[in-house]
């Protein structure tokens, strides 16, 4: 990474600070080799303070400098930023947008240089540093720029590289899917307490339960399948409630939640 002296992040938002400080506490940058933009000037102090980066309230300034540049911002600012950046990178940077729903050719074309570009899927729980990112190449990045990209997002969780065109199954997968999990974990949860448990009991036994089937499914060659028929005792409570929920269609129900996300996520690239 030495050829690659900074980072600058146009954006200073949640997910920019989960990479701000997955990148500063794993020690893969020093804090004097990152630089952050962002027009409200009280965050940007906030950074100073935490992680002791350099910031600027200035897009362009920044742009000049850095040899990468992390698109951290709304979809709906993008062409904006492109277009007040866009004189600034005769430098040619690599530069990755973690905009949701912003194709490649739509960056390209705001940017009108022929600068490496990598489009990034991160997702929330990249905030507790357990994200998961997909990365897909625009035709000017090369090995060079996706080993980059890597270095970066992995500070914050584990990367997959895929063509652009999954990236719209990417999002309605795992940049949705916390909310999926989520909702099932607040179910079990009501669920718990429904048979008369406290609610913070519930909780944490829903919490640890699926942590831990999350590290024994990551840890094991075994089909998820596999190790649920593991838990599952002839005639006994799991497989009752299993019989519960496959009648309730459970299956279908998240795989037609997932279709339906990715649809509207082509739907939102369009606009």
């Amino acid at each position: 990474m030495s050829a690659r002296r900074n980072v600058g992040f146009i954006g200073a938002g949640n997910m920019g600070e989960a990479l701000i400080r997955g990148l500063v506490t794993s020690g893969r940058f020093k804090a004097d080799q990152i630089r952050v933009s962002d027009i409200d000037t009280t965050r940007l102090r906030s950074l100073e303070t935490t992680y002791g980066v350099l910031t600027t309230s200035g897009n362009v300034h920044l742009a000049r400098a850095a040899e990468v540049i992390i698109l951290a911002v709304k979809p709906h600012h993008v062409d904006g930023v492109l277009a007040e950046i866009s004189g600034s990178l005769d430098h040619l940077p690599l530069v990755i947008s973690i905009a949701a729903g912003v194709p490649l050719s739509r960056l390209q074309k705001g940017l009108g240089l022929p600068v490496p570009l990598i489009r990034v899927m991160p997702n929330t729980p990249a905030l507790v540093l357990a994200g998961a990112s997909a990365i897909a190449a625009g035709p000017q990045a090369g090995a060079e720029h996706l080993a980059i990209a890597r270095l970066l997002f992995e500070a914050v969780g584990r990367v997959v590289e895929v063509q652009e065109s999954a990236m719209d199954a990417v999002t309605a997968l795992s940049g949705s899917g916390p909310a999926y999990l989520f909702l099932v974990m607040e179910s079990l949860i009501d669920a718990g307490v429904l048979l008369g448990l406290p609610r913070p009991v519930a909780r944490t036994l829903v919490i640890q339960t699926a942590l831990g089937s999350a590290k024994l499914l990551d840890g094991a060659e075994a089909h998820p399948g596999a190790l649920k028929d593991q838990v599952t005792s002839p005639g006994g409570t799991t497989i009752h409630g299993l019989a519960v929920l496959e009648r309730g269609g459970l299956r279908g129900l998240l795989m037609d939640a997932v279709a339906a996300a990715a649809r509207r996520s082509e739907e939102l690239g369009m606009k």
